[in-house]
């Protein structure tokens, strides 16, 4: 009896540890997410490159790759922005969202939880820095030197690395909470601070606005890069390599690479041949067109040379076209055929036009020498920022109807979380330096056509 009621007991533990067993290896087997059924639902970041607002219409690499994709798998595209690289894991691994479409670097901690999806070119740190003679050509040279860079980020480790490497001698100074990595690139080109650590491929995109900006000093290897998706998100993974396949995929992806990286470097050095005397070589178009916005056509004429240098074949990164370089379905509205897109004449009255339309637009402006700094602003990124910043003046108490140090400030200030994540604030962040600049460019050009003797 004793025998038989340990062999009971020695078979019930057996099928104890067995169903245990079991249920363990069933816990741990991965629980597959199903295809998204009714929306793709897709997080990214506001960047030059990923995604933001520019001339009324939203861009992106990565948001009209993606808009691409919604399209293959024919649903409807829902985006949601955030404001790090941890928010966009955390909503990947809630399943909140499906896909992170933003340039990622792939590091440890991220393929714990997510697959990198749709490669990007690989990328890797270097110096931002100030070129010339005194532009350092070693990082043995970075002794002694103070590098501005965020913390907690890839960068802050990189820079300490190096001091160790070097033997210390680098000053390591942190950006404010305000400030991306993205604006100590711009804070190097205007000689705020002395040196950063950028991505090449983002820092290029810096380049044709600052020229001075050397970025030849590599500091870190190559990294791969490009969306993330969950683990759990099989089936979502290999609908994007089917997608990926496409030749008509591949041949966007060129297309857009070239659209939103190859930008036009030569612009600002090509030089047009000007009659003596005059300022372009469509004076007599600028001073019969001009009377329709009612402006000097000087001041017309150096809208144009800003935006293109008099170049009637040009066509932008972002698309717009012709001596004023509008976007195709401004000028279309302004009534220029696709067919005269880059005929001078009618590019420039749709330009002109176009002008008349931001002086409507910006009425409540009651002073016309202010109004004209609104309506060149606003020809340049579009005026939906340009009201953003005037809503941001009037809540801080500024005078929304001046633009120097009022909303302009506020322009600039779009750049930070603090202003552009105010409800008043419609159209997200936006890098206001350009327009701002933009603005006293101009100004400073019809200054100095205003001294020619025409």
């Amino acid at each position: 009896m004793i025998n038989d009621a340990k062999k009971i007991i020695f078979f019930l533990l057996l099928a104890i540890i067995f169903f245990s067993c079991k249920k363990n290896v069933d816990d741990s087997s991965p629980v597959t997410r199903p295809l998204p059924a009714d929306t793709l639902r897709v997080v990214t970041m506001y960047s030059p490159t990923s995604y933001f607002f520019f001339r009324d219409e939203y861009m992106g690499f990565d948001y009209e790759v993606v808009k691409n994709l919604a399209k293959y798998m024919n649903l409807p595209l829902k985006i949601t922005v955030a404001n790090n690289e941890q928010e966009m894991a955390a909503l990947l691994d809630s399943g909140t969202v499906d896909i992170a479409a933003c340039n990622v670097v792939q590091t440890k901690e991220l393929k714990r939880n997510t697959t990198f999806v749709f490669p990007q070119p690989d990328s890797y740190q270097v110096l931002v820095q100030k070129g010339g003679s005194n532009a350092l050509a070693s990082i043995v040279e970075l002794n002694g030197a103070t590098v501005t860079v965020k913390q907690n980020s890839v960068f802050e480790e990189r820079i300490k690395s190096l001091n160790h490497e070097i033997g210390g001698g680098i000053t390591i100074e942190y950006a404010p909470d305000t400030i991306t990595s993205e604006d100590l690139i711009e804070l190097v080109a205007i000689d705020s601070i002395s040196y950063t650590l950028a991505y090449y491929n983002t820092a290029m995109l810096f380049k044709p606005i600052y020229r001075s900006l050397d970025l030849s000093l590599h500091v870190g290897f190559r990294q791969r890069n490009g969306w993330l998706i969950s683990n759990k998100s099989i089936d979502l993974q290999n609908v994007i390599k089917e997608w990926e396949q496409l030749n008509s995929t591949q041949r966007q992806v060129r297309a857009l690479r070239r659209k939103y990286w190859n930008q036009n470097f030569q612009l600002a050095n090509e030089q047009i041949k000007t009659p003596r005397g005059s300022v372009s070589p469509f004076d007599a178009y600028f001073k019969e067109l001009a009377p329709i916005v009612g402006w000097d056509w000087q001041l017309v004429a150096a809208v144009a040379n800003a935006e293109s240098r008099f170049k009637t074949d040009l066509v932008s990164w972002a698309g717009a076209v012709g001596i004023m370089q509008l976007m195709p379905a401004t000028a279309r509205k302004m009534g220029l055929p696709d067919s005269t897109f880059f005929q001078p004449y009618p590019n420039i009255k749709a330009g002109v036009k176009y002008l008349k339309h931001l002086d409507r637009t910006f009425r409540d402006v009651e002073d016309a020498n202010e109004r004209v700094k609104f309506i060149l602003a606003s020809y340049n990124v579009g005026p939906a920022h340009i009201f953003d910043a005037i809503a941001l003046a009037k809540k801080h108490g500024r005078n929304p109807q001046a633009w120097d140090n009022n909303v302009e400030y506020f322009l600039i200030k779009k750049n930070e979380p603090e202003y552009y994540n105010d409800p008043v604030v419609k159209y997200g962040p936006m890098r206001g330096i350009a327009p701002a600049t933009f603005v006293k460019n101009i100004l400073k050009t019809y200054d100095r056509y205003l001294g020619k003797q025409i």
